[in-house]
């Protein structure tokens, strides 16, 4: 299996794009904890408030708690630009006014570098991956170009922006770059540990932010010099 390569790191600005509160937290976290101590400005857009994730809390109660929750996460990695889209969790479809959402987030903070989650059909290991985050990545693909393109949404009133060299797909099957995030797992843990509420009702593995977070980046490690690693597939525009 090929070793990563780094992920390039000669930009100022990011815009993460992900369907749920916690999606960061269990795969970019640590990047984004590496990138902003070295002074880029990273923004966060979240497609829902995730409103349908804890079972036994009804969505209008558990979506401002998990909204809180996010944002408190943010700020342990040092992003204190986060926005939420009203896109329903659970059902969230892939389309055009989902693309129009994104592709007018892409305007408004014209990044260098867009960060989304998953977007195949399977999770590494071979766990069937879930609809929101499938739309989520695939709508993020294709709002880069309709950003750029001058005719597509008029009716946002915004300049186009075709400046995103890369998108960079957390936790996908097929990741081709790695970060060190050695110095920031603590950070990525303490990120997680944020999402109190989710994580009690998850239960499991992944309801260990610690242990859960390590396994998977010392896994990742061995591709990338034997480090501390978080995963992306790099996708040059």
């Amino acid at each position: 299996m090929q070793d990563y390569e780094p992920v390039p790191e000669d930009w100022q600005r990011a815009l993460a794009v992900v369907a749920h509160p916690d999606d960061l937290e269990y795969g970019g976290s640590g990047a984004i904890a590496r990138w902003t101590r070295q002074g880029k400005e990273i923004a966060y857009l979240l497609v829902s408030r995730g409103e349908a994730g804890i079972d036994g809390v009804e969505p209008e109660r558990a979506g401002p708690l998990r909204v809180g929750e996010q944002v408190a996460s943010a700020a342990v990695v040092g992003v204190d630009q986060v926005e939420f889209l009203d896109h329903p969790d659970g059902v969230i479809e892939y389309g055009v006014p989902l693309r129009r959402d994104i592709a007018a987030a892409i305007r408004r903070f014209r990044p260098e570098l867009v960060i989304t989650g998953n977007h195949r059909e399977y999770w590494p290991g071979g766990w069937l991956n879930m609809a929101d985050h499938r739309n989520v990545g695939a709508a993020v693909l294709d709002a880069v170009r309709d950003a750029a393109n001058r005719w597509i949404f008029r009716e946002l009133d915004l300049d186009p922006w075709g400046g995103v060299r890369w998108v960079a797909v957390a936790s996908s099957p097929q990741s081709t770059h790695a970060v060190d995030i050695s110095d920031t797992f603590d950070l990525a843990v303490a990120s997680l540990k944020e999402h109190r509420a989710y994580l009690a009702a998850l239960g499991g593995d992944m309801a260990e932010p610690d242990q859960f977070l390590r396994r998977a980046a010392e896994a990742e490690g061995k591709r990338f010099g034997g480090v501390l690693a978080t995963s992306f597939e790099l996708i040059p525009v």
